[in-house]
């Protein structure tokens, strides 16, 4: 089923002989850092096997958000906010940006309690979160037919269109230097007395230094080739977009069985954050002790099961030699079958809370898949095994709000510059090193 239709898209043609930067990856995160890097000069070449944004950048829910994030991903979320305020005028396009507010909904005391828990631990890094109690909150749901016990509310919080994030940050990406390449699938890399120099893709080589490897649901399999042990899984969710409606919030909310945005066009973004979907797969079995802390935390949010998807990674796990093509070139677009049976009754609950959506129809149901580690933090750090290559990739669903603090900090890393936040935990050795696996509890 095609995913959502993303706004045009200028890309080059040329493949150049050499550059300073190559980047794997189109999605948010790489088209941020190639601006970032073009912004200050840097010859940068940005590689993409398909189209920028085409897969879990344009199929997110469009949230831009600080509240509820693990405390590790906090400062860079505040960053990324930031960043968020002056984007559109940065790159003079429209990204769909708004700081409207984010609401989760309390249907119960013990969401109460997980609230005020993350709400004490956030409040040093100066979140404007708050406790609504029940009068409040429905009046943050115009029209709301159920009275909820109350919400955690962040007003700085905002949210972003998926479809127009990703072209708005290319074209300003090339307006300040930038290559961007489509239909460039990157084989590999090729070293020199250990250090990287030069990606090979499949129209050529490109002469370089330095590697950024933002691939998101790809990344294991890239790494992989380069005997570098990346815990990356995959995480299918559904996500539907409903016709213009009047009326309703205008932000962003969230229960535990439906969650909701305010699009641009009028209509809303429906999900619902516990239909995710891992279909078993090789690397399951492979990284089965790393995600065991996270399938308990977990519980029921996320289901495991058989796909096409495991199918097909059953034939894509052997490393390919770079002079043939892989499943790089054979899977463009990560495009799975949407569960819409759950997108429909994450409609149905929300619309029993908000009956006006009743009103309008249903445009389109897609899915789209998550890149996870064990940890559900990112990984955004250089490789020691493989001087002059960096990751950026592992966002667990929260890659699209963070996405431009992301593409700001991989730029710092890669130019040496002072990092916009600590990268401490973002490291890839955590998963190395011995370092327990922790998982942020419930919000």
């Amino acid at each position: 089923m095609p995913g959502p239709t993303l706004d045009p898209i200028a890309t080059d043609t040329t493949l150049p002989a050499r550059a300073d930067v190559v980047i794997v990856g189109g999605g948010i995160i790489g088209v941020s850092a190639a601006l970032f890097l073009a912004e200050r000069g840097i010859d940068v070449v940005l590689c993409e096997k398909g189209m920028p944004g085409a897969e879990q950048s344009s199929r997110n829910w469009g949230w831009v958000r600080v509240m509820g994030r693990d405390e590790r991903e906090i400062p860079l979320a505040i960053e990324a906010l930031k960043i968020w305020d002056t984007l559109d005028a940065r790159v003079s396009g429209e990204t769909g940006f708004r700081r409207s507010g984010i609401l989760y909904i309390s249907e119960n005391e013990r969401d109460v309690t997980n609230r005020d828990a993350w709400l004490a631990m956030a409040r040093p890094y100066g979140v404007d979160s708050v406790q609504l109690g029940s009068d409040i909150t429905e009046a943050m749901m115009p029209g709301a037919a159920i009275r909820y016990e109350g919400g955690l509310f962040t007003p700085s919080d905002g949210r972003a269109e998926p479809q127009k994030a990703v072209p708005a940050i290319v074209a300003g990406a090339r307006r300040a230097g930038a290559r961007i390449l489509t239909g460039c699938a990157v084989r590999g890399v090729e070293r020199a007395a250990g250090r990287i120099s030069a990606v090979v893709t499949e129209r050529g080589r490109i002469e370089t230094s330095t590697v950024i490897v933002a691939g998101g649901a790809w990344s294991r399999l890239f790494l992989k080739g380069l005997g570098i042990r990346l815990p990356q899984l995959k995480v299918r969710n559904t996500v539907l977009r409903t016709g213009p409606v009047s009326g309703g919030p205008d932000g962003a909310g969230a229960t535990a069985t439906y969650a909701y945005r305010k699009r641009l066009d009028g209509g809303y973004t429906i999900a619902d954050g516990a239909a995710n979907l891992h279909a078993i797969v090789p690397d399951s079995f492979a990284f089965f002790r790393d995600f065991q802390p996270a399938r308990k935390a977990e519980g029921e949010a996320v289901q495991i099961g058989i796909s096409a998807q495991s199918w097909n990674e059953l034939f894509e796990i052997g490393v390919v030699p770079l002079d043939r093509p892989g499943a790089f070139e054979r899977h463009r677009v990560l495009d799975p079958n949407p569960d819409s049976r759950r997108a429909l009754q994450a409609l149905d609950a929300a619309a029993n809370a908000l009956p006006f959506l009743r009103e309008t129809k249903v445009q389109q149901i897609w899915a789209g898949l998550i890149d996870v580690t064990p940890d559900a933090v990112p990984v955004i750090s250089a490789a020691e095994d493989v001087p002059g290559l960096t990751i950026a990739t592992g966002f667990s669903g929260h890659g699209f709000g963070i996405g431009p603090g992301a593409g700001h900090l991989v730029a710092d890393l890669v130019t040496g510059a002072k990092p916009i936040v600590d990268p401490t935990p973002f490291r890839l050795s955590r998963f190395l090193d011995g370092t327990p696996i922790t998982i942020a509890p419930p919000v």
